[in-house]
């Protein structure tokens, strides 16, 4: 797959002004949706969005539903990614699924490291070390996934927990490539929950991610998307979606409706449009 992921050569290094970066909303169904149920979504979703200008749309399917929504999404706005995906082109690795079988169904990236994955499927910092570049690599767009756990945030282990899943994860990708990875902030409390980090803390914990991005490249720093994670609905997406630093949303059990995702869509435009005007007071 040889064309551009989002935000690679459109964001640069312009500066910490969210409209320097193109904002992302990706929907992650998990395990959810037969092939006959996704595609009766996908049919509901895409009139919904297919005026929306400005933004960059993903469904993150499982393996089933990627080539019939790969098919039923060509020429819109809509953008196919991946769950998860082991690191190595091929192997013994039963029930895995390598880059190169993504980027021949024309994936067009892949998250990787959703606190799912490293609590029930035992994916490491370690892991994801080998598995960003390997996305990179193959032309897939990923999204990492970061976050705390409700413990760790009570016991002020946050940031600590960021600087070792962002220092780890990313050790593998060369600082001329950091603007080519989507960071999505998940904190593990609020997954499911319908609990949901304050713009506060949201707003924090990105910063602060961000920062640590700019440890390592200043003006990638300025440059890479991150996203917050962790029980978005259409009722908080304005408010989150406006935070100087959230650079758009990744979508858990808000996006398995159609009309709750595309709400959550249109919710970045005119949020981002404020978030600019209120940095340039």
């Amino acid at each position: 797959m040889a064309s551009t992921p989002p935000g690679r050569d459109r964001a640069g290094a312009t500066g910490p002004s969210p409209t320097a970066r193109r904002p992302l909303i990706a929907g992650n169904w998990k395990m959810h949706k037969t092939q006959e149920q996704a595609e009766e979504y996908i049919q509901a979703l895409l009139p919904r969005v297919s005026a929306v200008d400005g933004v960059d749309i993903a469904i993150c399917v499982p393996f089933t539903d990627l080539q019939p929504m790969i098919d039923s999404t060509r020429g819109s706005p809509v953008e196919v990614f991946a769950q998860t995906m082991h690191h190595d082109p091929e192997g013994p690795f039963t029930g895995e699924i390598s880059p190169p079988m993504l980027v021949e169904l024309d994936v067009r990236g892949v998250v990787l490291g959703h606190s799912e994955r490293r609590a029930f499927g035992g994916e490491t910092d370690r892991a994801l070390a080998l598995k960003v570049p390997a996305a990179l690599a193959a032309g897939l767009v990923p999204i990492l996934c970061v976050g705390e756990t409700e413990k760790e945030r009570d016991n002020d282990e946050t940031d600590r927990k960021l600087r070792q899943q962002i220092n780890e994860d990313l050790a593998g990708v060369p600082d001329e490539q950091l603007t080519s990875v989507v960071i999505a902030y998940e904190p593990i409390w609020a997954i499911g929950t319908g609990r949901v980090a304050t713009p506060q803390q949201a707003q924090e914990a990105i910063a602060f991610i961000r920062a640590l991005v700019a440890g390592r490249e200043k003006h990638a720093a300025e440059a890479v998307r991150i996203l917050y994670g962790g029980s978005v609905k259409p009722e908080n997406a304005p408010e989150l979606l406006a935070l100087q630093d959230v650079d758009g949303a990744l979508v858990g059990g808000a996006s398995l409706d159609a009309e709750s995702f595309a709400q959550i869509v249109a919710a970045t435009g005119p949020s981002r449009l404020a978030a600019a005007s209120a940095a340039r007071r």
